[in-house]
């Protein structure tokens, strides 16, 4: 007899369970990780989160789903890690500093305290001893440490750089903070200004990045492509074109179209543009435009091109003709050269600007099909066949591209190259809330990174933010600093954020390790990380940058991999329905959905929707939950009115965890009915009295049916969690062996041990999602381990193998009979019974029976008249 703890509550009531659940897997450390060579290991990480105050479902959702796999992989007997800490420098902190007149460091620790208290109340299973937050200094000290070895090594290099600048602020912003060209605090016009800035080589790892990416099976394609786009490999070559005997470089990858150059084309903060504005007072101002509106890549596509003649003439290195030089504002000095060569006829952007100023256009590419090339509207970009281009005239691509590259090397005037899109890292940031970067300006104009023994270079967190410049500017005593004797001035910029959360992951491996950046031991044992889960929106940054530091950490001897994680889910957005209301002045309000009454039609389409106050509002659909939207929904009153297993239920039930979520308000209860369900059967079943051990040698037909469906319930369940990652189709399977075993009898010993099968492998089956409820029905059940450390199921093949099946019986293509027979059944034993079954006599009696078709396993239909 299989005994049971029978103390269950009627009723089910989260709020008693999941705190009760959640203090004895704190009081016995049930989720600490430690190393054991003799386990499989799985480190499990979700991207951590800033500490902005509260939870969003954004991180609700993120979290569960790295919870459930970890849980998961615990009860395949795996080694798990899944930890968790906080991103806690950055911008947010500053403006609530600024606007509170206080210190970020207060407003951070209090916020992680509070957020810390969110993810412990949705009963995630981390193993807190190793929780840590980037602000610490036993975090950074190591960031500078290993920055100071990549300046050692010539990965690290300072040069001047554009920011965007408040001239009435002397503040650099961030480009967030530039609003329709204004400065976010004061509304003052931005400028761009050249500064000195640290930049780390991603560069020099570029091609590494690239190929890698075929390593990377584990990792949703979209990534890698848009990781490939931004690496932007391509072959080209460089070629010298001469000015006033200067040497003035560009890069092409369609050298064939070279006898087609009919002007060349300089960024505004290029030396040549300078040179020829000095004397010349409009172009001096169209530079002056030019630089100071800072643009990004994407927006260059769109925007109108304005160009001016500099008056310079640059000697074609083939062709030995003059060729004009434009200062042109769709040329970015920091990307190749700051110069391009502009061949009109064969591309569309040439095309647009020579039209505009009159500049020739000389087309030198015919279709390679015959058929007679037309400019007369737009370029001809495709490759083809060149003419009017001297030696190589007749050439197709390939062969002009070979035979060009090779006439320019001869002549010194060029070579062959490869180029990336990929520009090296700029790391600093003229910010407070930050690390600081350990370099020391000394009097003799050298730059020298800080001794070892100065390391971390603290950041004073006792401050107050004046919202103008930072602090550590105005900090004569902090920039102090001794080198060898001689007195420096420290850096005054912190670093990137991107810096804390490339390394993060790795630090996890041993976050109380003083003599090292890592524990390589450690960091070895658990490293890569086995699933790694995020947005997609961190495709081309932290990715990125998280997959260079990984190398450089290998290159250092730290690591022994060449990538840190094996697969990467990106999670879906949480999205809501949003509501607003236009005011007399035509402002839109926002208002929340929690206060909207909605009317639907028999599609459950929105008709019509209320606020509050009985104002009709206008519904825009379904968006992503934003503060400016105002259709979040707060986590901590749906855990306080549903508990966290609803929560977490509803979550991974409303869709797969890489596609989007619409949050409905009526699913959720749908979630809280189901648990109750499930609480109630097991309550009942328990109420009964002790179960019989399982004989599967005396078991009836039902007993079996019911056994098989829990089987191959375990069965698809294990593929959802381990190969497909569908965790709303695992809980539908669930749902559906809890139907059929509602339907069960309860009357004989061997209905009961069935039945108790079939709720013991729904409670494994459930716990990685539900947990709370789940520990609780475990030991109910009669199990003394807690269900963290249960076994997860394994399916009994044997239990699945059908001895009978239900065959259909028509008659004339209806529906007469459904009969059971022996799963060995031949044709022919199927077709007697069928032919002998009392209500299909009724139908062919005193008919001639013409055919009888048997499809073995499904149908016998009989053809009489």
């Amino acid at each position: 007899m299989t005994q049971h703890n029978c103390s269950l509550a009627e009723h089910y009531q989260p709020s008693e369970i999941e705190g009760k659940v959640q203090q004895k897997w704190h009081k016995n450390k049930t989720f600490k990780a430690v190393e054991d060579a003799s386990k499989e290991k799985y480190y499990c990480l979700s991207m951590f989160p800033y500490p902005s105050g509260r939870l969003h479902m954004g991180h609700v959702r993120n979290y569960t789903i790295g919870d459930v796999i970890s849980r998961f992989q615990r009860m395949q007997g795996k080694n798990v890690l899944q930890p968790i800490g906080w991103d806690a420098f950055g911008l947010p902190a500053e403006n609530a500093a600024v606007k509170n007149k206080a210190s970020p460091a207060p407003w951070t620790y209090e916020n992680i305290e509070y957020m810390k208290g969110q993810l412990q109340m949705l009963g995630f299973a981390y193993d807190w001893d190793r929780e840590l937050a980037t602000c610490k200094p036993d975090y950074y000290r190591w960031e500078q440490w290993f920055f100071t070895k990549l300046y050692e090594k010539g990965l690290v290099y300072k040069k001047t750089s554009s920011v965007n600048w408040c001239p009435n602020d002397q503040t650099v912003l961030a480009n967030e903070q530039v609003v329709d060209g204004t400065c976010w605090r004061c509304d003052t016009p931005v400028e761009q200004k050249e500064i000195p800035q640290w930049f780390i080589k991603i560069t020099a790892y570029a091609e590494e990045l690239l190929n890698d990416l075929d390593t990377l099976e584990g990792w949703p394609e979209m990534v890698k492509t848009m990781q490939r786009n931004w690496i932007g490999r391509s072959e080209g070559v460089e070629v010298d074109f001469t000015v006033n005997e200067q040497t003035l470089r560009v890069y092409t990858t369609r050298p064939d179209t070279l006898y087609g150059v009919t002007y060349l084309a300089v960024a505004a903060a290029h030396p040549l543009a300078t040179q020829a504005a000095a004397d010349n007072p409009a172009l001096q101002e169209f530079v002056d435009e030019c630089r100071n509106s800072k643009v990004s890549e994407a927006e260059m596509a769109t925007m109108e091109k304005k160009g001016m003649a500099t008056g310079l003439f640059a000697t074609h290195p083939l062709t030995g003709k003059q060729v004009p030089v434009w200062v042109a504002n769709f040329v970015l000095m920091d990307y190749g050269t700051g110069a391009v060569m502009a061949v009109p006829a064969h591309d569309q952007r040439d095309y647009e600007f020579a039209s505009k100023y009159g500049i020739d256009i000389v087309p030198v590419i015919n279709p390679a099909d015959g058929s007679e090339l037309d400019i007369s509207e737009q370029a001809y970009t495709e490759k083809g066949v060149l003419f009017d281009s001297g030696e190589f005239s007749g050439m197709d691509f390939g062969q002009a591209f070979d035979a060009i590259a090779a006439k320019l090397e001869v002549d010194g005037q060029g070579n062959k190259t490869v180029n990336y899109r990929l520009r090296d890292w700029g790391v600093s940031r003229q910010r407070y809330w930050g690390a600081p970067i350990p370099m020391i300006n000394m009097p003799d104009g050298s730059v020298v990174p800080a001794p070892e023994d100065q390391l971390p270079v603290h950041l004073p967190e006792d401050v107050v933010m004046g919202g103008v410049t930072s602090p550590l500017n105005t900090d004569e005593a902090w920039k102090k600093a001794v080198v060898d004797g001689v007195e420096g001035v420290r850096e005054t910029d912190t670093f990137d954020t991107f810096m804390e959360s490339s390394w993060y992951y790795a630090r996890y491996t041993s976050p109380d390790y003083d003599q090292g950046m890592l524990n390589p031991e450690q960091a070895n044992y658990w490293l890569p990380v086995d699933q790694y889960i995020g947005g997609i929106e961190h495709a081309t940054m932290h990715l990125m940058y998280f997959r260079f530091f990984h190398k450089l950490l290998r290159d250092a001897g730290l690591v022994n991999s060449d990538e840190p994680a094996k697969k990467l889910l990106c999670q879906g957005m949480v999205l809501a329905d949003a509501f607003y209301y236009v005011d007399d002045k035509g402002a839109r309000h926002w208002v929340s959905p929690l206060e909207v009454e909605v009317e639907r039609d028999d599609k459950g389409r929105i008709v019509k929707a209320t606020d509050s106050e009985g104002r009709e509002v206008i519904h825009a659909g379904m968006t992503k939950m934003s503060k400016s939207k105002n259709n979040g929904i707060d986590p901590q009153s749906m855990v306080d009115q549903y508990g966290a297993d609803t929560m977490r239920l509803y979550t991974m039930f409303a869709s797969p965890p890489d596609q989007a979520l619409e949050w409905q308000d009526s699913a959720v209860d749908g979630s809280l009915r189901f648990l109750r369900r499930l609480w109630k059967m097991v309550q009942g079943h328990l109420a009964k009295g002790e179960v019989a051990e399982l004989d599967t040698s005396v078991l009836n037909a039902d007993q079996k049916a019911l056994r098989r469906k829990t089987h191959e319930t375990i069965t698809k369940v294990t593929d959802d969690y381990e190969r497909r990652y569908t965790f709303n189709t695992a809980i539908a399977a669930v749902m559906e062996l809890l139907n059929h075993a509602s339907k069960a009898e309860e009357s004989s010993e061997q209905d009961r041990a069935v039945l108790h099968e079939a709720l013991e492998a729904a409670v494994l089956l459930l716990s990685p999602i539900v947990p709370h409820i789940c520990s609780e029905l475990w030991t109910a059940l009669g199990n003394v381990d807690d269900v963290v450390d249960a076994q997860w199921p394994v399916a009994d093949k044997s239990a699945m193998v059908q001895d009978e099946k239900l065959i259909i019986v028509q008659v004339n293509g209806k529906v007469r009979a459904k009969i059971t027979v022996a799963a060995s059944a031949s044709k022919d034993d199927i077709e007697q019974l069928a032919l002998a079954d009392e209500h299909v006599l009724k139908f062919t009696e005193g008919s001639t029976i013409r055919k009888v078709i048997v499809v073995p396993g499904k149908l016998v239909n009989i053809v009489a008249n």
